[in-house]
């Protein structure tokens, strides 16, 4: 599961504007907007569920879900990992 605040600050973590992450994942510019804009846990469909976590995965960022073990405790977020060897995607400021 995929809160709209986490898929937000992915979105910032890998410097993307909306028409981008929705290309990215395959996905419609309202779709995108659509999901941003829920309250908590993002409703969908879910193989637009799934290429939107595929898309953020794909680029990088590894989500963390409720409960999840993490050395600072605390809830939901999201983690920009390094980018595997060969990989074009860069974070932004790092081109």
């Amino acid at each position: 599961m995929i809160t709209a605040a986490q898929l937000r600050a992915a979105r910032a973590l890998l410097g993307l504007d909306q028409r981008a992450l929705a290309a990215l994942s395959g996905l419609s510019l309202p779709t995108i907007q659509r999901m941003e804009a829920s309250d908590g846990v993002i409703r969908g469909n879910v193989d637009s569920l799934m290429k939107l976590v595929g898309g953020l995965e794909a680029a990088g960022v590894e989500l963390i879900g409720e409960g999840a073990v993490s050395e600072a405790g605390g809830g939901r977020g999201v983690r920009l990992r390094v980018p595997p060897p060969g990989s074009a995607w860069r974070p932004a400021g790092e081109e």
